[in-house]
């Protein structure tokens, strides 16, 4: 009996492993340096350790390129009468539409100009996921929206950059 006492909790400890290459004792930009964590993690110092960074500070975020206001029309960025329904703000870990947002969940590739990653959407009492690439043109003020999978819009979304939308 008293050996299964102390085999149980070796055998939980065991359980509890999630099996990936990110160890508990692994903080997110060790793992991202090796290649071993896309998109939010949980992984960090643990908190009330010196030096501890924020959750929000070591996740992936989406480009800075990309952050700011964007117009389907040029009138998205200008109105004054509530009818912007084709403006686009994006900031660090989030798309915020004219009735939903939607939150950055998981980073599949992403470059200076280009993300590919999942959304967390909510609106109009509605909750729902999709895959989104984000690619910025050369030009630096075209902004192109593709959705992938089910549902998906089934043309690309081409936007402008708002006059002063551009926050960096």
């Amino acid at each position: 009996m008293r050996s299964i006492i102390w085999i149980l909790p070796a055998l939980l400890a065991v359980a509890a492993c999630d099996g990936g290459t990110q160890g508990a004792g692994t903080t997110t930009e060790e793992a991202e340096a090796a290649g071993n964590v896309v998109g939010n993690s949980s992984a960090s110092k643990p908190s009330g350790e010196p030096g501890t960074a924020s959750e929000s500070s070591t996740r992936a975020a989406i480009p800075a390129a990309m952050r700011g206001r964007w117009g389907l029309v040029r009138a998205d960025c200008t109105t004054t009468r509530g009818d912007d329904k084709g403006l686009l703000t994006i900031t660090s870990d989030s798309l915020e539409f004219y009735e939903s947002v939607a939150t950055l969940d998981a980073v599949a590739e992403a470059e200076p100009e280009r993300i590919r990653a999942s959304f967390d959407f909510e609106g109009e009492g509605m909750t729902w996921e999709r895959q989104v690439e984000l690619l910025i043109e050369a030009d630096g003020e075209t902004l192109i929206r593709r959705e992938h999978g089910e549902d998906a819009a089934p043309e690309p979304f081409r936007y402008t950059r708002c006059p002063g939308g551009d926050p960096r």
